[in-house]
């Protein structure tokens, strides 16, 4: 199966889907990337703007993720339009909903944070999961786990982690970073999608190859 992974980040949410099938991961950011490359060296890994590369070869792929960035959508965005923080939420988002739900053949899934705005946009309802939504064309059991850890989700607060806690996040993630010297290592691990829930969504696509798990 060809699976297209946009965002994809050091690829939390890829890291049980095994090396059977065709996996291209699009990151912009070439240290995240290359990280990404030394887990998985046998995905098709693309330095390159995701949206973009999603409406130019959409086409070719059975099953597409993509985890748009989420802090114009968190609900961080109350307490920071009052501290004078004033933004727009990045529309990115919605495009990439639209555009799959309407246009795409395969499998598709959108994930980003529980928002801080109505999620009934254009009628169309995303799935609850832990503390993410997911946006979709397969169904997703809703399933709020309101005191799990959720990295994406986490505030800003979170920077001030002490360096050893970061080993328990990549223990949580089961990724060794501690070679990496040139990213963020904390901000990585807020930015990856548990393993076990990534493996989860994949196999609610295809329940034919569905497994029992306990997350």
């Amino acid at each position: 199966m060809k699976i297209l992974n946009l965002y994809a980040g050091i690829g939390g949410n890829r890291k049980l889907w095994g090396d059977e099938h065709e996996i291209t991961a699009i990151e912009n950011v070439p240290e995240i990337a290359k990280i990404y490359k030394d887990f998985f060296p046998k995905d098709k890994v693309i330095v390159a703007d995701a949206h973009q590369f999603l409406l130019e070869h959409y086409k070719e792929f059975d099953f597409i993720w993509s985890s748009p960035p989420c802090p114009t959508h968190s609900i961080t965005n109350h307490f920071l339009n009052a501290q004078g923080i004033i933004r727009y939420p990045d529309m990115n988002l919605w495009q990439e909903i639209i555009f799959l739900k309407t246009f795409f053949q395969g499998k598709f899934v959108v994930e980003n944070v529980e928002p801080y705005y109505k999620i009934n946009f254009a009628g169309i309802i995303p799935y609850h999961n832990e503390r993410h939504c997911f946006w979709s064309n397969f169904n997703i059991p809703n399933k709020s786990k309101k005191n799990s850890f959720n990295i994406c989700n986490m505030r800003e607060s979170t920077r001030a982690l002490a360096d050893s806690n970061i080993k328990d996040l990549q223990k949580l993630h089961g990724f060794d970073l501690s070679k990496y010297k040139d990213v963020d290592i904390r901000k990585v691990l807020r930015n990856c999608v548990r393993p076990e829930l990534g493996l989860k969504i994949f196999n609610y696509a295809f329940k034919d190859k569905q497994t029992s798990l306990s997350v």
